[in-house]
């Protein structure tokens, strides 16, 4: 017996056991034990759901920060919008002070009509390039979420609630109301389908 193996020493009886024990965990094509294998599969799906939750979670940020984008893209233009309106108003109202007759009468009156009347529709077809529709009000049924009551107007030969008189147009910016129409609505005539309008909005 040489030195090297004279100098390794022998397991005591109470290292044995531990011995043995590790050589078993470690001996090649051994199975795990069937409580560990229960443990380890119970892990792995808490890992596949939290993977998935994680998964899941990022894709609604994801689609939360892509609406939140296309949201400011779409109705930045809102503020503005307002403030052109006015001009929008003023057109219309130039227009419609235009006596009925004059612009036959008086060639200079005519076409300065049709120089404002060419502004008015260079002036919606922008809007529409950029969402802004007018709000349809006259002969439609009152609805607060598009019109405001200014007056109620007596006509019996309309049904009550009927939009009969629009004072300033309305517009939506896409889906969104951007003005509500200031309108006149019909009281005094047939009751519609459904019972009275709320015009109190």
């Amino acid at each position: 017996m040489t030195q090297d193996q004279t100098s390794q020493p022998e397991p005591t009886e109470a290292e044995a056991p531990a011995v043995e024990a590790a050589a078993v965990d470690t001996a090649a094509g051994e199975a795990p034990r069937p409580d560990r294998m229960a443990e380890l599969e119970a892990e792995v799906a808490k890992l596949k759901n939290d993977v998935l939750y994680a998964k899941a979670d990022t894709e609604n940020v994801r689609r939360r920060l892509e609406q939140q984008a296309e949201d400011r893209g779409k109705y930045a233009v809102a503020n503005l919008a307002k403030d052109v309106l006015a001009v929008a108003d003023n057109l219309r109202r130039a227009l419609d002070a235009v006596p009925p007759g004059v612009r036959e009468a008086d060639e200079a009156v005519n076409s300065l009509v049709v120089g404002i009347e060419i502004t008015e529709r260079d002036l919606l077809t922008t809007f529409e390039r950029y969402g802004i529709r007018p709000v349809e009000a006259h002969g439609t049924r009152f609805d607060p979420n598009l019109h405001q009551a200014m007056m109620e107007i007596e006509d019996p030969a309309q049904l009550e609630g009927t939009v009969v008189m629009v004072m300033q147009a309305g517009y939506t910016l896409h889906d969104r109301l951007l003005r509500p129409a200031l309108v006149g609505v019909a009281k005094g005539g047939a009751k519609p389908q459904g019972g009275n309008v709320d015009t109190s909005a």
